[in-house]
């Protein structure tokens, strides 16, 4: 029975406990049935309680062991902890420590905050080193009855079974003697800005222009040829037109959510661009926090997209497209953490190494497109 049928049942019962009652005292009921029903409603009342206290208990002591968990993780950053095998750490299997899950999770949140890709991306989460990037070529669809004669239109869809490997990265600040001896407050805030920063900058240069899983790092968006590219008309600059056919070369069901992401250099080429009635197709965000817009997309820099080169030289200068439907970051859990004291004792230093693991790829290329500009 369910506790809120527990909890109905209990009412009636002590409804039926009055009505007893009153036909003890007529002499209509024995004691001995009066004294059974009390019974057990008694037995029924502390199972309901004892069910009510049993979520807050369990509660209690989740937040309790993550507290000293948490506790002893900072009494570790500050050497308190000498110790590895303390019980309240806990290590990975290489025997580094783990970053609590809470501050792990302070750090991921701060990286939107600096990041392009990572916030307008699909972000999973996962316990392995890999996740399968499942895909088909288009599939072909028909209309009418095939009872009445009409035809099926046959295709035959390619699986791909490539993966997007989760690659190492390492981040490493040297934290002040003085400092670690602050609050947990100071401390925390201190190592979730640094650690969320750093990581956020170099993983952003990746999911951009990274070499793939046999260098070690994330699949870029311009690594390879997996996303069509798209020629400007003319080398050495950009034109309207060729941001225009850039974006109608996206499928619309992609165009309707796509975004545009260029080097702040040529951001400002796009800032000069008119159309035929000499009208700015760039325009400033109207609200604080949002991106301007060019022909009402958005438009994000991020400078590890290249500059518009000089004639002479070609390259790719702007991506757009659904990133959503195109491209996945994919986060390993288990942040780790390693205090180097010895390193930089002589400059009153504390190092610590924090390993940090993370992935990406193209999952979808139709979504996107890519402008290049050629070299002649």
């Amino acid at each position: 029975m369910q506790l809120e049928e527990k909890i109905v049942e209990l009412v009636k019962l002590t409804e039926a406990l009055r009505e007893k009652q009153e036909k003890l005292e007529k002499g209509l009921v024995t004691k001995a049935e009066f004294e059974e029903l009390k019974e057990k409603i008694e037995k029924d009342y502390l199972e309901i309680k004892t069910a009510l206290q049993r979520p807050e208990t369990a509660a209690q002591d989740v937040d309790e062991e993550k507290a000293q968990k948490k506790a002893a993780f900072f009494k570790y950053l500050r050497g308190e902890i000498l110790n590895r095998e303390e019980k309240a750490l806990v290590a990975d299997s290489t025997g580094q420590i783990l970053i609590p899950e809470e501050l792990e999770a302070e750090v991921r949140m701060e990286k939107p905050k600096t990041a392009v890709i990572r916030p307008l991306a699909t972000v999973r989460t996962i316990r392995s080193d890999r996740i399968r990037r499942r895909s088909l070529t288009d599939v072909s669809v028909s209309w009418g009855k095939l009872e009445t004669g009409a035809t099926l239109t046959e295709s035959t869809p390619t699986p791909s079974e490539a993966y997007i490997y989760v690659e190492d990265l390492y981040a490493l600040a040297k934290v002040g003697e003085d400092e670690l001896m602050d609050t947990d407050i100071a401390l925390e805030s201190l190592l979730v800005q640094a650690f969320s920063n750093k990581t956020a900058e170099a993983e952003d240069t990746a999911f951009v222009a990274g070499t793939g899983h046999s260098n070690g790092q994330p699949e870029g968006i311009l690594n390879g040829t997996t996303v069509t590219r798209v020629n400007a008309g003319q080398a050495g600059a950009i034109t309207a037109d060729d941001i225009l056919r850039l974006i109608y070369e996206v499928p619309s069901q992609y165009r309707k959510n796509g975004v545009l992401i260029v080097n702040s250099s040529t951001e400002l080429a796009l800032m000069l661009l008119k159309d035929n009635n000499g009208q700015y197709l760039w325009q400033p965000a109207l609200q604080a926090g949002r991106p301007n817009t060019f022909r009402g997309y958005p438009v994000y820099t991020q400078d590890d997209v290249p500059e518009i080169p000089a004639a002479g030289t070609a390259a790719d200068v702007a991506i757009f497209g659904d990133l959503k439907s195109g491209y996945m970051v994919v986060d390993r859990l288990g942040m780790t953490v390693q205090r180097l004291t010895e390193l930089y004792a002589e400059s009153g230093l504390v190092g610590f190494k924090v390993h940090y693991r993370v992935g990406g790829g193209v999952v979808w290329p139709n979504a996107l497109r890519i402008l290049q500009v050629p070299a002649v």
